[in-house]
C-alpha cells in the first residue's frame, strides 16, 4: 500500500481538525492546538498503520491536545469583576455558534464536535472520549437540541 505523504493528510485533514479544535477551544486557542496536533502527528506518522483511519487518529490526537489547554486554562487565575450574588439566569442566547457550543457541558461539545463536524462515528467518540457509543450518542442529541434552543436558525420551524 503506499503511503501519502504528510503534507497531503495536512492539507485533506486540515480543515475538519481546525473545525474541531474550535467546537471544543474556541477561535482564541484553536490553532495553537492545531499546530499541536499536526506537530504530534508528524512525529508519529510514520508509524501510523497502513490501514489506520488517519482522521479518526487525528481527532484523537487533537482531543488530547484540547484537553491540555483546558488543564492549562484551568490552572490559571481568571479575573473578574463583580462577584454575582445568584447563578445567571436562562435567558435566551444570542452570541455566535462558537460562544453556544462553548456553553455546552465538555460531553456534549465533544460529542457534537467528533461527530457533527469531524464526521465520526459514536463508536470511534465512545473510544476518544471514553463511554460506550450509546451514550456519546446521547450526548451528541442533547448537545444538539440545547444548540437549537440557544442557537435558533433562521426560518427554522419549531
Amino acid at each position: 500500500m503506499i503511503v501519502k505523504p504528510f503534507e497531503q493528510i495536512v492539507t485533506e485533514h486540515g480543515p475538519m481538525v481546525l473545525r474541531v479544535c474550535r467546537a471544543v477551544l474556541g477561535p482564541a486557542d484553536a490553532e495553537d492546538a492545531w499546530s499541536e496536533t499536526f506537530l504530534s502527528a508528524l512525529k508519529a506518522y510514520p508509524e501510523l498503520p497502513a490501514d489506520a483511519n488517519v482522521q479518526a487518529w487525528l481527532v484523537t490526537i487533537a482531543h488530547r491536545k484540547a484537553v491540555d489547554v483546558t488543564r492549562a486554562q484551568a490552572r490559571r487565575p481568571l479575573p473578574v469583576g463583580e462577584i454575582p450574588d445568584r447563578p445567571g439566569n436562562a435567558e435566551t442566547f444570542t452570541g455566535d455558534l462558537w460562544d453556544a457550543l462553548a456553553r455546552l457541558p465538555d460531553k456534549q461539545r465533544l460529542a457534537v464536535a467528533y461527530h457533527y463536524l469531524a464526521g465520526l462515528p459514536y463508536r470511534e467518540i465512545a473510544q476518544i472520549t471514553g463511554g460506550t457509543a450509546d451514550a456519546a450518542r446521547r450526548a451528541a442529541a442533547d448537545g444538539v437540541k440545547a444548540l437549537r434552543a440557544t442557537y435558533p436558525l433562521e426560518g427554522a420551524h419549531p
